[in-house]
C-alpha cells in the first residue's frame, strides 16, 4: 500500500484500512492506480475527497457509492473542517501531478504548517508555477514519490522515450505493434502514435470508455482489425503471447515501463518510458521547494539521505487543537450529521445550474456577430454534410433541446458550443457531491435530447430525455450553449452517436486529424533548424 497516514492530523491519503487508520478521519485519493487503492471497495462509508476524473473511475471501477464520493476541482482551494465545531478548518489544493488521468497532488494547510503530498508524479517545471507554490509558501512536510529515487537509475525525459517508440515501429513497418499498459495511464503516448503512424489504436470497451471521457483525439476504436497498434493489459506480454501472434502476423511487443523487467523474447522490448519522475527531476523539485523534511511514499526505498543539502531548518511538532483532539477520539468512524453540514456551509458559493440564453438577449447582438456566427454554421454544416453517414445532421430539429444531469433535471455546468443550437454534457448516473454547492455533479456516458411528442408544450422541462441508441424526434425550441473548457469533447464525442465508435470510424475526420498533427509537427522541426 503506497499511502500515508499524516502525523498529528486527521488526514490520510490512499490509505483505506480503517482498522489501522486510528485517528484518520479526512481520506483523500490521489488517483486510481491499483497499488494506492489497497482496501478501498463497495462497503466504503466515509467521505472520499479526489478530483473529478477519479471520482468517476472510483465509482465506476470500485463501486464506491456516489454518497461518499467528493470531487474537487483541481487548481482550486478547498475549505474543510477539522472538528466537529467549525472552530478549526484547513485549506486543501488539488494540482496535477502529470501522472495518469485525475492523478493530483494534494496541498493541505492548516495549525500543522503547510504539507504537500505528490502521491505519483512525473515532474514537469510548470508545477513550480501553480498559484498554489510560486508564492513562495514554506512546504514544512513533502511527502515525496521516491519511485525512480536511485541516483543510477538514469531515465530519458517522455518526450525523449516516446521518439524511442517511435524510432522502433518505424523499423518495424509491417509488423503489428502490442503495447502493454497498466489499466489506467498512458493514453497520450497512444494517441501520438496513432497520429504519427496514421492508424487506428485498438482498445479494450473499458479504455475506449475512458479516452472518451478525457476527450483525446478520434483515433481509437475496438474493432480488432481496424488498426495495427494494440493497448493490451501489460500482463499478456510474455513469450507464449508474442510466439502465438507471430504465428498469424509478424507482431512485437512494447513495455513503456522504467522497472526492471526480464525480457523473455527477441521480439519484446522495453523502452524506459515513465509516468514518476526521474531522479535528476527529484532533485530539481526539491531544491526549489526547500522543505523542512522529506517523506519517501514508498517506504521500501528510504531516499532522504539525497535531499539533505536542499532542506529548511524549522521543523517543529504541531500542537493539536483540543477540538480537533476530540474530533480524532471520537468513538464514531462514520462522520455526524453536524459534520456533515459543517463540510457544506464552508464551501465558498459558486455559480449553480445551467444560466439559460434569453431569445431576447440574442436580438440584440450587433449584427456583425450574428454574420460571424451565420458563416461559421454555414461552413459547419457544409463540412458535416459531407461527412454523412458517419456524423449525425446537426442542423435538423432532433438536436435540439436541453439534457438533464439526472432523474431530477438538475443541470450540469453550462457548456459553449460554436453553432446555432446548443446541448448539454450530462451524465446517467455518475452524480457525485459538489463541496462548493451541496449538489449533484456529474461526469459519465452522455445522452442526446429527444423533443417533445407532438401535443406537448414546447418547454425544457418537458422535453423526454433518451440515450443515444434512442430514437430521435423533432422539438421546437433551442438549448443553451456548452462552456468552452468542455468544446471539444463536445465537439468530437457528444455530436457522435456510442454506437458510431463500435461500429464505424470516418476517415475524413481521421484524416484530418492526422494532417493537423504533421503540420504541427512539420513546423516544429522547422522552428528548430533555425
Amino acid at each position: 500500500m503506497n499511502g500515508a497516514l499524516i502525523p498529528h492530523t486527521p488526514i490520510a491519503v490512499d490509505f483505506w484500512s480503517l482498522r489501522r487508520a486510528g485517528s484518520a478521519r479526512l481520506f483523500f485519493l490521489s488517483h486510481m492506480h491499483s497499488d494506492h487503492t489497497v482496501g478501498l471497495s463497495s462497503t466504503w462509508a466515509r467521505p472520499l475527497y479526489c478530483s473529478p476524473i477519479t471520482a468517476h473511475l472510483v465509482h465506476r471501477q470500485l463501486q464506491v457509492s456516489k454518497k461518499w464520493i467528493r470531487a474537487l476541482e483541481v487548481g482550486e482551494s478547498h475549505v474543510l473542517p477539522l472538528d466537529e465545531i467549525g472552530r478549526e478548518t484547513m485549506t486543501v489544493t488539488l494540482m496535477d501531478a502529470n501522472h495518469c488521468p485525475g492523478s493530483v497532488m494534494f496541498l493541505f494547510e492548516g495549525y500543522f504548517g503547510t504539507i504537500l503530498y505528490t502521491g505519483d508524479f512525473r515532474y514537469t517545471p510548470s508545477m513550480l508555477k501553480e498559484p498554489a507554490l510560486k508564492l513562495g509558501k514554506q512546504i514544512h512536510t513533502l511527502y515525496l514519490d521516491n519511485t525512480n529515487c536511485n541516483p543510477a537509475r538514469v531515465l530519458p525525459s517522455r518526450q525523449e522515450a516516446a521518439r524511442q517508440i517511435v524510432e522502433l515501429i518505424r523499423k518495424h513497418p509491417q509488423h503489428n505493434i502490442k503495447i502493454g499498459l497498466y489499466s489506467l495511464g498512458k493514453e497520450s503516448l497512444l494517441e501520438q502514435l496513432a497520429l504519427e503512424f496514421r492508424t487506428w489504436v485498438v482498445l479494450s470497451p473499458q479504455r475506449l470508455e475512458l479516452v472518451q471521457l478525457l476527450g483525446l483525439a478520434n483515433v481509437f476504436t475496438v474493432e480488432e482489425k481496424a488498426g495495427r497498434i494494440h493497448a493490451v493489459d501489460h500482463m499478456e506480454i510474455c513469450r507464449a503471447a508474442v510466439l502465438h501472434w507471430n504465428q498469424t502476423h509478424p507482431t512485437i511487443a512494447i513495455l513503456p515501463t522504467s522497472r526492471k523487467i526480464h525480457r523473455s523474447h527477441p521480439d519484446i522490448h522495453i523502452i524506459p518510458y515513465s509516468d514518476h519522475s526521474s531522479f535528476s527531476e527529484l532533485q530539481t523539485f526539491v531544491a526549489a521547494l526547500k522543505p523542512c523534511q522529506v517523506v519517501p511514499i514508498v517506504s521500501q526505498q528510504p531516499c532522504r539521505d539525497y535531499f539533505q543539502d536542499s532542506l529548511s531548518p524549522g521543523l517543529s511538532i504541531p500542537l493539536i487543537p483540543n477540538s480537533v483532539q476530540q474530533y480524532m477520539n471520537s468513538s464514531s468512524r462514520k462522520p455526524s450529521f453536524l459534520w456533515l453540514l459543517l463540510e457544506r456551509r464552508l464551501k465558498r458559493p459558486r455559480t449553480q445550474g445551467v444560466v439559460f440564453d434569453s431569445f431576447q438577449e440574442s436580438a440584440d447582438q450587433s449584427q456583425a456577430d450574428r454574420d460571424s456566427q451565420k458563416a461559421r454554421n454555414e461552413n459547419l454544416s457544409g463540412e458535416l454534410e459531407k461527412q454523412k453517414p458517419s456524423f449525425l445532421d446537426l442542423s435538423s430539429k432532433e438536436w435540439v433541446g436541453a439534457v438533464p444531469i439526472s432523474e431530477s433535471q438538475k443541470m450540469v455546468t453550462v457548456l459553449t458550443a460554436p453553432l446555432s443550437f446548443s446541448m448539454h454534457l450530462q451524465s446517467t448516473d455518475e452524480e457525485f457531491l459538489s463541496l462548493e454547492t451541496g449538489e449533484d455533479m456529474g461526469i459519465g456516458p452522455h445522452l442526446v435530447p429527444k423533443g417533445d411528442h407532438a401535443g406537448s408544450a414546447a418547454s425544457g422541462n418537458q422535453s423526454t430525455w433518451v440515450g443515444q441508441d434512442s430514437p430521435l424526434s423533432h422539438s421546437s425550441k433551442a438549448a443553451p450553449l456548452l462552456a468552452p473548457k468542455f468544446r471539444g469533447l463536445a465537439l468530437k464525442y457528444l455530436l457522435t452517436p456510442v454506437n458510431f465508435f463500435q461500429a464505424q470510424f470516418s476517415c475524413r475526420g481521421f484524416d484530418q486529424q492526422v494532417e493537423r498533427y504533421h503540420k504541427s509537427l512539420l513546423k516544429y522541426r522547422e522552428l528548430n533548424a533555425e
